[in-house]
């Protein structure tokens, strides 16, 4: 398949400009293209993840892509989708979330291949220089403001007479316009990509590059993901899951992919991965078959980790997933053991239990409320429902001691298949 076609296929084309046209242009050689990400944090969350992956589709197809980081487009804030204006971020903030960012994309697309290598921008670097009445003289004479105020992005705003829309939001869309213009004129850039929700974005800019340059560029947007449930995607009780590992783990990471909607599994494996088409309809006629063996969940989880974190991490967080279905500890890292304390209860208890003589097992269990009365403990161990770190325990007489503590102070218990529970020495 050409990109456009593996784009349709993976449902990843929302909306553009002259399909024929594009798909012609496409053809036609290698062509420059660009997203831009706008650093509202630190990291980057899992719903960048679609226009990202994207630029990589196009990368792989020969294309040249570019990301641009939005050090002018962030210090002012999207109004899109928004129902209320962004809080302004300060320089220093801004500076720290664009550092950790451009890493992140710099992570993901490929700067050192010698056919068609990426490139990562920073909108700061052509907007700053550039005065507020040139600005208005050079790019604002171009809008119109009816033209501005029809578009979605400010209509809907305008619409709600609370929230209303700032001056400074109104102009987003010109700074975003310039960005396609500057890249259109110095690397013969031709096509933006970005979310559904900057398409009022993406046209004002096709219509500057006309304006100014004469020439024909394109727009493409990619869905917004929406969970087949109705909540919004990227969101958990513990809030947005990041693709930084010092802000969401890889364990809660894999976790977030491997607890999909059965409803959402084929969709995503086919936003988020670079599987091949055959693979996925393999995937999509076992899960259609048997879905109460979640493969496609497990192919998407290890995919999408891999890619963010890595073989190696996407390894550890696939058996810390284990030891919660009765897999062994050997050589499981404390860190990852840290994430599995954070999904079953856990208890604390005086180190000084554990030492000497140790504490009887059936205590234990009682004390974590895995059993109800020493006498029940006595008989889930008599009849084998009873494991000390995932392995089996059939002496009721058993002590816990120093030497079953984990890392030097955990101690994971179980009862049955799937009634956990760790006590931790202090």
């Amino acid at each position: 398949m050409n990109i456009f076609d593996e784009l349709q296929w993976r449902g990843l084309i929302a909306d553009c400009t002259d399909a024929s046209e594009l798909i012609k242009r496409l053809s036609g050689g290698p062509a420059t293209l660009y997203c831009g990400f706008d650093p509202t944090a630190d990291s980057l969350h899992v719903g960048s993840l679609v226009p990202l992956l994207a630029l990589r589709r196009f990368q792989l197809a020969g294309h040249h892509p570019i990301a641009v980081a939005g050090g002018a487009t962030g210090s002012i804030g999207d109004p899109s989708g928004k129902t209320a204006e962004r809080q302004l971020l300060g320089k220093d903030v801004l500076a720290a979330n664009i550092a950790g960012m451009k890493t992140q994309l710099a992570r993901w697309l490929d700067f050192e291949t010698r056919i068609n290598p990426a490139r990562l921008v920073d909108n700061a670097d052509w907007t700053v220089p550039v005065s507020y009445l040139d600005f208005l003289r050079d790019v604002g004479k171009h809008f119109s403001v009816n033209m501005m105020v029809a578009k979605e992005s400010v209509r809907a705003r305008m619409e709600d007479r609370e929230a209303g829309i700032s001056y400074t939001e109104f102009s987003y869309m010109l700074l975003q316009a310039f960005d396609f213009y500057v890249l259109c004129r110095d690397y013969n850039c031709e096509l933006q990509i970005g979310g559904s929700d900057q398409w009022g974005n993406i046209t004002a800019g096709i219509d500057l590059c006309r304006k100014k340059l004469g020439k024909t560029v394109y727009g493409l947007t990619v869905p917004l993901i929406a969970n087949a449930d109705g909540t919004k995607f990227g969101k958990t009780e513990a809030g947005a899951v990041w693709l930084d590992s010092k802000r969401t783990s890889v364990y809660r990471f894999y976790q977030f992919w491997i607890r999909t909607d059965d409803r959402d599994a084929i969709r995503y494996l086919k936003y988020f991965t670079f599987l091949s088409r055959d693979e996925i309809e393999s995937l999509e006629k076992q899960h259609a078959e048997k879905p109460e063996a979640r493969l496609a969940h497990k192919a998407l989880a290890k995919a999408v980790t891999s890619l963010i974190h890595g073989e190696s991490a996407m390894a550890e967080a696939v058996r810390a997933s284990e030891i919660l279905f009765g897999g062994g500890l050997d050589g499981i890292s404390e860190e990852t053991f840290n994430e599995i304390v954070g999904e079953v209860p856990s208890r604390t208890i005086e180190r000084s239990k554990f030492e000497g003589q140790g504490t009887p097992l059936i205590e234990l269990f009682v004390f974590a409320s895995l059993c109800s009365s020493k006498g029940q403990a006595r008989k889930d161990v008599e009849g084998g429902g009873i494991y000390v770190n995932n392995v089996r325990e059939s002496n009721p007489q058993r002590v816990v001691t120093t030497h079953d503590l984990l890392f030097g102070k955990h101690t994971l218990l179980r009862k049955g298949k799937r009634n956990y529970a760790v006590v931790t020495a202090v």
